[in-house]
């Protein structure tokens, strides 16, 4: 399916990569690093997300403030059973240098990284990004199809985060649509 994309389409994929892996630690990525991705796209996807309001910076603050977990290394809650945090990382420092525990996030395998998956909301906007061109009558999968397949799930985390942020997600679909149906006339 990766070979029906445009070059757009393909760096909003590897920006979703990088965000959701280097920017946010995420072990995923998810319709909503695709979002993130597509709202800095200079193409019809991008401008149709950011004339509802939606900002790149802003979007990427609320997903590192809603992912799961949070930090993953509580020092009050590893002092209660007697773990002391700093000298856990002074330990860890001196036996593999400064900053080892900043390694990049992502899933390792003997001291090599791994890929890090879509998750299958992911993979379902992928899927139905395809669906959404040959509706179109196109013959290959833009960014703007990639935003299509992404607000088809109204459960998905990325069309939850745009209602949230008072995004009119009918109003994003129906511009991303004309902006796409107007490029190619």
């Amino acid at each position: 399916m990766f070979e029906r994309f445009t070059k757009d389409a393909r760096a909003v994929v590897t920006l979703a990569q990088q965000e959701a892996v280097q920017e946010l630690g995420h072990q995923h990525i998810g319709p909503e690093h695709l979002l993130l991705a597509l709202v800095q796209d200079d193409g019809p996807a991008g401008r149709a997300l950011r004339a509802q309001g939606l900002d790149a910076r802003e979007l990427r603050a609320r997903l590192a403030r809603t992912a799961a977990g949070g930090d993953p290394l509580d020092p009050e809650a590893l002092r209660t059973i007697g773990i002391d945090l700093d000298a856990v990382r002074r330990a860890t420092e001196e036996a593999f240098g400064e900053g080892a525990l900043d390694a990049p996030p992502g899933r390792w395998r003997r001291g090599k990284r791994m890929h890090v998956p879509f998750n299958k909301g992911a993979r379902k906007a992928l899927e139905l990004s395809l669906r959404h061109a040959i509706s179109l009558k196109r013959n290959h999968i833009g960014a703007g199809h990639v935003l299509l397949g992404v607000l088809h799930d109204r459960d998905s985390p990325a069309v939850w985060i745009l209602k949230t942020s008072g995004v009119d997600v009918h109003a994003v679909r129906t511009e991303v649509t004309r902006l796409i149906t107007s490029e190619a006339a």
